[in-house]
């Protein structure tokens, strides 16, 4: 099993759609937010502790996610890279690491077949395996949130909390936690599923969707639970930087990789 980390790790997400970043509200009315790897190589510079890129029309489309983006933002930076968004199968991962990611995250294939997530962990270890899990508040589920895959476009009828939860036992390494509701609003993490979420299981989990302020980063944390804090939109639109939000927790006492 992987152990969570205690320093938090800085995370910015590269959403993806035909070659260029792009960044939305609740998953839609995208804006171009620049090139990949020009955005890359910032947020290395910047103090990144991490990267995610997220090909967001890949499972819509109903094709695989392009290589040459994770080659082309993999060759510029030397963090660990994670690339999600169109990975079905166990070819796609091993293409997908070979291109020079540093791990991959499942979320639609995942759901519909959970031995991937199991198969995967086995064959190139728990720690390359994120499981993205999204989710839609519904007071018909024991939690309190529903399941959706499609990019949110698609509510599935499951628990969003118990499937997070069966990931881990499937030997998921990291659980990427988003709320549908908060997405690309600057409202705010989803702090009840962030630590819904970070309550059922022992992995790292991954704060995302709606980060806007200084305060929302330290609340992921103390309030939700988590330890990889996922943000796009004030980052791309140079609202806060890497350093800002590295400098604020750590003068609100949180351990903060260097």
């Amino acid at each position: 099993m992987v152990e969570r980390d205690l320093a938090i790790r800085i995370m910015p997400c590269l959403d993806m759609k035909e070659g260029r970043v792009v960044k939305g509200v609740h998953f839609v009315d995208l804006k171009d937010a620049g090139d990949p790897v020009e955005n890359a190589g910032f947020y290395q510079q910047e103090g990144a502790d991490e990267l995610a890129m997220l090909d967001i029309a890949a499972t819509v489309e109903n094709r695989k996610t392009r290589l040459a983006w994770v080659r082309d933002v993999s060759s510029v930076i030397r963090i660990p890279l994670t690339v999600g968004g169109g990975i079905g199968s166990l070819q796609d991962i091993e293409q997908v690491l070979a291109a020079g990611a540093h791990k991959v995250s499942m979320n639609s294939a995942a759901v519909k077949s959970p031995d991937l997530v199991r198969e995967a962990a086995g064959k190139f270890g728990s720690e390359r395996i994120t499981v993205a899990v999204d989710a839609r508040r519904n007071q018909a589920m024991p939690s309190g949130f529903e399941l959706v895959v499609s990019g949110g476009t698609q509510p599935v009828g499951k628990d969003a909390v118990e499937w997070a939860r069966k990931c881990q036992e499937l030997g998921a390494g990291v659980i990427l936690p988003t709320s549908m509701d908060g997405d690309g609003t600057q409202a705010g993490y989803d702090l009840a599923f962030t630590r819904a979420v970070s309550d059922a299981v022992s992995l790292p989990v991954v704060a995302s969707g709606g980060a806007g302020k200084l305060e929302d980063f330290h609340d992921a944390v103390v309030q939700g639970g988590a330890q990889i804090l996922l943000a796009a939109s004030v980052f791309h639109f140079r609202i806060l930087s890497i350093g800002e939000v590295k400098a604020y927790l750590r003068s609100r006492g949180l351990r903060v990789r260097l």
